[in-house]
């Protein structure tokens, strides 16, 4: 019995309230992107093979949907801003999330001291990219105080509108996208920040069916996870190079990538 409601459990996460599978909105494609982390150079060859994909087919909506983690661990958090801040695909709709690294970052430009966990997961990366070199060989609290002035002081004020509007999720058909996953048990409108951004193991491990299939990043995997309730997008791009988008039409699923998995049909 145990293992025959654990069935109807996973097989529920993949199909829509009426029993059909998973949907997208009607005349609707969704591209959602996984964790960027600092990497412009493989955010502009994505785009630009998500850009040739809408034009094969063309539909009357393309929402590009940015899961977070645009900045740190990469070389070029600041080129990643600047594209997503500058204009994307025109026609497109953008929704941009927040990732538990935005998160950091705005945490260092009020609290210097948190710079000191900060920099060594990934923000130092992040503070280079910007000309900032403070703390390249230091861990004085002066120059983390030094560091935070000069960053706040460069750091263009359209970086940090942006930085400060990213939402924490997205709804569309039967997907809910965020950055980290959900908490078990807790209705999707009721999820906490601290969850969205940074949950792993309760959500990952969970069978649970959440009312909508959860598409998220945070947790990098060689390939993308489908699961039932679930799909992983995080395909550790700052180390593999391969940056994924999972294209979303009505009830299928497909992937773009960088790199030499370029693009490829998924398993619903």
């Amino acid at each position: 019995m145990v293992v025959f409601n654990g069935l109807v459990s996973r097989l529920r996460g993949a199909l829509g309230s009426g029993g059909s599978p998973a949907q997208a909105p009607e005349n609707t494609r969704l591209y959602a992107i996984g964790d960027i982390h600092g990497r412009a150079d493989l955010l502009t060859q994505l785009l630009e093979r998500i850009a040739e994909d809408a034009r094969r087919q063309p539909f009357d909506r393309n929402i590009l949907i940015f899961l977070g983690d645009y900045v740190d661990r990469g070389l070029q958090s600041r080129q990643v801003l600047d594209r997503l801040t500058d204009g994307l695909i025109p026609g497109f709709e953008p929704v941009f999330l927040k990732g538990n690294h935005e998160q950091a970052l705005l945490q260092f430009l009020s609290d210097a001291a948190f710079g000191r966990t900060w920099k060594y997961y990934g923000g130092l990366e992040t503070l280079h990219s910007y000309g900032i070199k403070e703390l390249t060989l230091s861990d004085d609290p002066r120059d983390f105080e030094q560091a935070r002035e000069h960053f706040s002081e460069v750091l263009p004020e359209s970086h940090r509108r942006f930085l400060t509007d990213l939402a924490l999720s997205a709804e569309f058909g039967d997907y809910f996208f965020t950055h980290a996953g959900v908490r078990p048990g807790v209705a999707l409108h009721r999820q906490i920040e601290e969850d969205l951004l940074w949950i792993r193991e309760d959500f990952l491990e969970s069978g649970s069916h959440f009312g909508k299939v959860v598409v998220h990043g945070h947790t990098p995997r060689e390939e993308v996870v489908f699961r039932a309730n679930r799909i992983g997008v995080d395909t550790g791009a700052y180390m593999t190079g391969v940056l994924t988008a999972l294209v979303l039409e009505g009830a299928s699923r497909r992937l773009l990538q960088t790199g030499e998995a370029m693009s490829f049909a998924a398993a619903s």
